[in-house]
Order: C-alpha cells, then sequence, then structure tokens
C-alpha cells in the first residue's frame, strides 16, 4: 500500500497471552555477534543522520497531510533467570524482563534494571509492520527491550475489528534467535482487562518532521492500553532533510534521544496529556515514540533498497507463526486444486492492487490508470522466464490477491489459467484479519512475485521471496497509458 493507505483488504481474532521464553548463553553470544555486525551500518546511519537545520516552517498545508489517503510520491552478564508459569500453561515468564503475570497499572510489571523502548501503530497493517520492524531497529541500536503493542483494526473491518496480537501473526521466538533481541508485548505487561489509566510521556516524532503536523499522530492504541500520553515535541533536527514535505527522520537522531544527555538538552514543555491533563517529560524507563514509520538511515522510503539495516537485521527474520504458514499453506492448495496430502508445487504470486488507488488516477480514466491483464501477463511470463533461466525450474502456477471486488475483473483472472485464494467464508471461520494475513503469507512463500508500484504490500511481499526464496520478481507501474512501457 502506499505510504498511508488503507490496507487491501477490508476484512475476529483471538487475544492469546504468550509468555517469554528462557534465554542462555547462546543467547548472549548471538546478541554480542548482532551487535558486532551492526558496526558499520551504525556508523554508516550516524555519518548521515546531521543534516541541514530545520527549514520551511512557513509551508503550506499541501495534500500530504491527508496522510491517511495520500500515495508516496514515485520518486552483559545477566541475573539468574527466576521463572513462574503462568495461569494456563504458556511461555513461562523471565523475572529478568517483568517482575510477572501482566499487572492492573503497567509500572508495576517494569524491572528496574531493565530498560524499555515503545510505539504506536495506526496507518494500515502492512505499514504497522513496517514501523514495528523499525522498532526493534530501534530495540538494537539502544539496547533496550521493545514492548510491541496490539495491531489495530485502522482499516481492517472498516475499523470494525479486534485488535491483533503481533505474536499471534510473527513467531517471535523465531526473531529473538535469530536477532539477540528480548521482546515483550503489551498484554504481557499490561493487564488487557485492566480499568487502570497510566499516565506516560512520550516523545513526538510526527510534530517535529513536517511544520503543519499540529498534532502528535493519530492512533487508538494509548486509548486501547488505558494510557494517558503526554508528548513533548522532538527537536527539528531528527529531520532527514530540510524540506518540509520530507516526513523522514533518521534512525541515530531519534535514537539519541534515548540517552540521557542528548535527552536532558532537548527537553521542552510537553502538552497536556487528554484524560488527566498532566504535562509529563518523556519517559526514560518506558521510553515512548508516537510514529516510527518514516525513518531511515540517510534516504526516504528506504525499505525498498537491498541495503535497509531495518530490513537486514530485523525484517528478514520476522517470519510467521507456524499455525499461520501451515493455514496459508491450506489456502494455497485449495487455490491450486490440489489434495491435502499433495506438496505444494513452485508458484508465482501476482498482487493487483486497485480499490483506492483509483483515487490517484486523478482525470486519467481506470481502464487506462490500472495496468490491462495483458500488462500483469508480459510481466509474470518475464517472471517464469527469468526464473526458468536461473534456477531450470518451470513455473506454470500462478496465484493472484487482490483487493478488486468486480467478479468481472477476475472472471478475467480465470481465463488467464490464474488461481486466487477463496476467501468467501475465512472471515467468518478464521477473523476479520484472516484473509489480509494468508494472502500476505501466500505472495511470501511464491518462487516468483509480480507486484504494483507504489504499494507497501508488494514492496514487503518482493523483499520476501527475495530473502526467504530466491525468487524473482517485477513490479508493474501504473497511472498513465503505457506506464509499464518498457
Amino acid at each position: 500500500m502506499f505510504a498511508h493507505s488503507p490496507d487491501d483488504y477490508t476484512e475476529t481474532s483471538s487475544v492469546r497471552r504468550r509468555e517469554i521464553p528462557l534465554r542462555g548463553k547462546g543467547r548472549r553470544i548471538l546478541f554480542g555477534f548482532g551487535f558486532w555486525a551492526l558496526g558499520c551500518s551504525i556508523g554508516f546511519g550516524l555519518a548521515s543522520s546531521w543534516g541541514p537545520s530545520w527549514g520551511g516552517s512557513g509551508s503550506q498545508m499541501q495534500d500530504c497531510v491527508a496522510h491517511f489517503d495520500s500515495p508516496r510520491p514515485v520518486l552483559e552478564g545477566e541475573a539468574p533467570h527466576v521463572v513462574t508459569e503462568p495461569p494456563g500453561g504458556g511461555r513461562p515468564i523471565t523475572q529478568t524482563l517483568l517482575k510477572g503475570p501482566p499487572t492492573a497499572a503497567f509500572r508495576d510489571n517494569l524491572q528496574p534494571d531493565v530498560q524499555y523502548i515503545t510505539t504506536w501503530p495506526g496507518s494500515g497493517w502492512t505499514n504497522d509492520v513496517l514501523l514495528y520492524m523499525n522498532l526493534l531497529y530501534f530495540a538494537m541500536i539502544t539496547e533496550r527491550v521493545p514492548v510491541i503493542p496490539y495491531f489495530t483494526p485502522t482499516h481492517v473491518g472498516k475499523g470494525n475489528a479486534p485488535t491483533l496480537p503481533f505474536g499471534e501473526v510473527f513467531d517471535i521466538p523465531r526473531i529473538e534467535n535469530a536477532t539477540g533481541l528480548r521482546i515483550l508485548e503489551w498484554h504481557q505487561v499490561k493487564d488487557s482487562e485492566s480499568e487502570v489509566v497510566d499516565t506516560l510521556g512520550c516523545w513526538s516524532i510526527w510534530k517535529a518532521v513536517q511544520s503543519f503536523n499540529t498534532e502528535p499522530h493519530f492512533t487508538s492504541a494509548p486509548g486501547r492500553l488505558k494510557l494517558d500520553v503526554s508528548y513533548t515535541t522532538a527537536p527539528r533536527w531528527i529531520k532527514m532533510d530540510s524540506n518540509d514535505q520530507n516526513a523522514f527522520a533518521t534512525f541515530w537522531t531519534i535514537a539519541s534521544l534515548a540517552f540521557p544527555e542528548t535527552r536532558a538538552r532537548n527537553l521542552q514543555a510537553p502538552t497536556l496529556s487528554p484524560i488527566r491533563s498532566v504535562a509529563l517529560p518523556p519517559d526514560e524507563h518506558m521510553v515512548c515514540y508516537d510514529y516510527l514509520y518514516y525513518v531511515g538511515t540517510y534516504t526516504d522510503y528506504e525499505w525498498e533498497s537491498d541495503f535497509s539495516p531495518a530490513w537486514r537485521f530485523v525484517g528478514r527474520h520476522m517470519h510467521w507463526t507456524p499455525q499461520l504458514q501451515q493455514l496459508a499453506e491450506r489456502y494455497t492448495r485449495e487455490a491450486l486444486g490440489l489434495a491435502s496430502y499433495q506438496a505444494t508445487p513452485p508458484y508465482i504470486a501476482v498482487h493487483v492492487r486497485r480499490g483506492d488507488f483509483a483515487n490517484w488516477c486523478n482525470n486519467v480514466p481506470i481502464n487506462d490508470c490500472f495496468p490491462s491483464f495483458d500488462v500483469i501477463e508480459r510481466r509474470v511470463e518475464e517472471v517464469k522466464g527469468e526464473i526458468y533461466s536461473k534456477k531450470r525450474i518451470r513455473v506454470d502456477r500462478v496465484i493472484v490477491t487482490s483487493d478488486e471486488e468486480d467478479p468481472a475483473w477476475w472472471a478475467e483472472v480465470a481465463k488467464l489459467g490464474w488461481s486466487n485464494p477463496d476467501h468467501s467464508r475465512t472471515a467468518d471461520v478464521h477473523g476479520k484479519w484472516y484473509p489480509l494475513l494468508i494472502d500476505a503469507v501466500i505472495q511470501s512463500s511464491a518462487i516468483g512475485f509480480v507486484g504494483t508500484d507504489r504499494s507497501t504490500v508488494s514492496v514487503i511481499a518482493r523483499k520476501r521471496i527475495q530473502t526467504w526464496n530466491s525468487g524473482i520478481s517485477r513490479t508493474v507501474k501504473w497511472g498513465s497509458p503505457g506506464a509499464d512501457d518498457h
């Protein structure tokens, strides 16, 4: 999807508590190795983060302020572990991270000698996946424990869906083993049923990066967590460049605010919290930022690049839970007409974003703005050819995922001999999040991929198949007649 646009699907998932695994000496070795490997990227990011001073403060509000609707431009030693078994089973609680099971007030569960970091979602599921990838990378470079909120249904089910735990989607133990991070979710820290309102001081990155952002980034997450947040605007030098239209900040300028000296030098008057009207400086125990999507080392939309540190050190390790992977494999076999006992053959996944992208066709007729099936098929054939030339594998199975609802369009998909997952009962059986989740897994499990230009769904699917499957990909451009000519 675009930098701030609705999810590809408008399609209850149960909230399951997961507890925190034990970690031994091998984890500390992995953690040390991870920071050694980060050395060159840290130096690289730090050298380029301290750019020109803030400029353009008088710029007029433009289309990008409607960020939900606008597309992006094309352009150590550890203490001994004391373990308690949580009620109802599950992963044991490690007393080095929390004092125990979830508490009514979150601070009652924080260990005094553990430093934490968190942020809020709120811009559509795929964008929030990238935001959480950035949060985990921040946890690495600040040496803090990330506390991840639920995914919130900003667009899923038209906003009328349950929240979704990060750990219901992503294999947290696998991420921890690969990265050396120790990861918490908010429902492990604070009781999800608690009515206690906690106050918290946070940094607002959103207000700092563009002069026309007069409020912190919108999110329902603090309210859902019963948090009453007071924001301090971050210093303007966190910006990647002086262009007021560019919302990007850099990793190390933001990260520096998590350290005492830089924090102290940049404090200013905080806003009053919305519930108790308290003014709080940014918390030092639970460092908090309002929005961590628009972040890079030195260039915007950096996650699209092969050098992206957040992808290389975190995103590539964000694998699906085994349960979600198995469910998607079942949908894949059904789409391909295979029995449950048959192995899934190599296939090409196609992601065609249409739907709300029509809003950005401006005066171009839809049929000229969006790519025709001939254009998409040409890209599919290119992927088939490259797979054969590089891998000597002939691929004749194609699975299409899309937000398109027109039956006539899907009939054209069928005429090409291509398949699609049947989501006619998915939301009713598995929950409103699951059409979106299953399609994302299907995309990532392909050996080839054809995506839609300027869609973060396609961007991250392409990154996954390239990293996980050594896959081949193409991107279809759109917006005008002949946009994908090449």
